[in-house]
């Protein structure tokens, strides 16, 4: 059965291949990875999206071709069986031209605001870094050049005579809606008001809106939105709750406005849904993500027949996009150290083995080990797991037990059921003295630290048994195993420590631990700087 076994690192077998992509419509593609797969990769679905996305662009273009009675029986119903859209927007040849300048500019504002944000969050992690004064001082400022632009611009920007047969109160009274009467005459409101003073979601929905071509000047969409861009690049990263989102999605949509008005009577497309194309041109050029903000907008939009040309933009953008730099949370990642592992493995670590990048020097524990050893290991160290070794007399010779946790061991020195001589127990006694809800995994900062634990110059020179505490069945990997497979066995079964055992018998029975900071490329190639140039 799928899933009943889990690979072993001595295992011959190999999993089955892949089974080939091909094109798919979206309903066949979404149950093969729902029902009919059994090992999926993240390659295979990249491309089942990109093969979907071909399929239904030249299937709606098909549609089109065919309503026009060019296709014999299948003149009326298009392709398409049971079709029952009846107010699905046509679009031909040059609005796919649009829709494709639309994902080129996505992809380089994205390019553009990922280089900027990075720029930005490396100045604010300096200023952050001088303490609470220095935070708060940045919160206020980036509040009042925020407060001065909303309430600043929109004087900048002509009043407009309300539209007639609005079915919306113009102008607005009260806190949201489409028509803000800011210091216009009676009868007229101020479009750049409208999007300023609404909340954010009400601003999202007046851009999206249809039928609305002429409530928005052309001056007060771009102004808006070169605030809208700027106020997010300066906004994240300072002291308070704040994302990318809402701002990424609100440029997106003004810049997707202003191609739709740009075009006019040229385009079958409303601005509204030209808006919707600009976000997510956005979002697909500054998070880099495609199947989640696809999925995203059409359930915020409930825009189901949009999907090929939002699929289409995503995949412009993106590749756009990469040509420039990453993903905006692939570069937070990288700035904040965090050791985020890649699904693949990099070229150069199939010329490495295991054993070349294990950090040093081992720290292991014997099996039933002394006090002040263990207490001196976990206070000079932070490592949060050890190797446990018998040695004689316990075992004929050094024989490695498993691994135990820092967690685990802090919580069997907090119980201070210690012994006077090196003598391995049953293990009862800890079953007795303490449950399994003493040895669950703490939240983040929560668990038990040696600093919390006080321990006599007696109590030092004692024996605890480390067995009954031991994971005995570790994953393991030999010496001489290719580093690029351990990489993606560590991966792939989301190992936090992964043992490294020497190939000939006869030495100690451990080499070193496999931990993600060893995967990381910043320490391999500290330790080969010249692995780069020759590979």
């Amino acid at each position: 059965m799928d899933g009943d076994q889990a690979p072993h690192s001595n295992s011959n077998q190999h999993p089955p291949p892949p089974p080939s992509p091909s094109p798919l419509p979206e309903r066949e593609a979404s149950f093969n990875y729902d029902e009919a797969a059994s090992w999926w990769r993240s390659a295979l679905l990249w491309r089942t999206f990109f093969t979907t996305a071909v399929v239904a662009v030249v299937l709606r273009a098909l549609i089109e071709f065919c309503r026009k009675g060019k296709c014999g029986l299948f003149g009326q119903g298009g392709l398409i069986m049971f079709d029952l859209s009846s107010n699905v927007p046509s679009y031909g040849t040059q609005d796919l031209i649009a829709i494709i300048i639309l994902g080129v500019i996505g992809g380089v504002f994205g390019g553009l605001f990922n280089f900027l944000l990075d720029r930005i969050l490396r100045v604010y992690s300096i200023i952050n870094e001088r303490g609470a004064p220095s935070k708060i001082l940045l919160t206020i400022t980036i509040s009042i050049i925020t407060s001065a632009c909303s309430y600043g611009l929109p004087w900048l920007a002509a009043c407009s005579p309300c539209p007639v047969g609005s079915m919306e109160e113009c102008p607005t009274i009260g806190r949201s809606g489409n028509f803000k009467s800011f210091q216009c005459p009676p009868g007229h409101y101020n479009g750049l008001a409208s999007l300023f003073f609404n909340t954010n979601d009400d601003a999202i929905r007046n851009l999206f809106s249809r039928g609305t071509e002429n409530e928005f000047h052309m001056s007060s969409l771009f102004v808006f939105f070169i605030a809208i861009y700027c106020l997010g690049l300066v906004t994240y990263g300072i002291a308070v709750p704040s994302g990318l989102f809402i701002p990424v999605i609100l440029a997106g949509a003004t810049y997707g406005r202003i191609v739709g008005t740009l075009l006019g009577p040229m385009s079958d497309i409303d601005p509204g849904l030209f808006a919707l194309l600009g976000a997510a041109s956005f979002l697909g050029g500054t998070m880099r993500m495609t199947v989640s903000v696809c999925v995203i907008l059409l359930e915020l939009t409930n825009e189901l027949h949009m999907l090929p040309l939002v699929m289409l933009v995503l995949l412009i953008s993106k590749t756009i996009a990469d040509c420039f730099n990453k993903g905006v949370y692939d570069q937070i990642v990288v700035m904040k150290g965090l050791p985020f592992m890649e699904a693949h493995a990099e070229p150069y670590m199939r010329h490495l083995v295991a054993s070349d990048v294990v950090s040093g020097p081992l720290i292991s524990f014997s099996g039933v080990e002394k006090v002040g050893n263990i207490v001196h290991a976990l206070r000079i160290t932070g490592h949060n797991g050890f190797p446990v070794v018998d040695e004689p007399p316990v075992s004929e010779a050094p024989e490695l037990v498993g691994l135990v946790l820092r967690s685990h061991v802090l919580v069997l020195l907090s119980g201070r059921n210690f012994m006077k001589e090196k003598v391995k127990t049953s293990g009862s006694f800890v079953l007795r003295r303490f449950g399994a809800f003493d040895f669950a995994k703490p939240g983040s900062g929560k668990g038990m630290k040696i600093e919390d634990l006080d321990f006599t110059e007696e109590e030092m020179e004692m024996y605890v048994d480390l067995h009954p505490i031991t994971n005995t069945s570790p994953y393991t990997v030999v010496e001489t195993m290719s580093l690029a497979k351990a990489a993606v066995l560590f991966r792939a079964l989301g190992l936090r420590h992964l043992l490294v055992v020497p190939k000939t018998p006869g030495r100690f029975p451990i080499v070193g631990i496999l931990t993600r900071h060893d995967l990381m490329p910043e320490h391999i190639h500290g330790l080969f700087p010249n692995l780069r140039k020759s590979h």
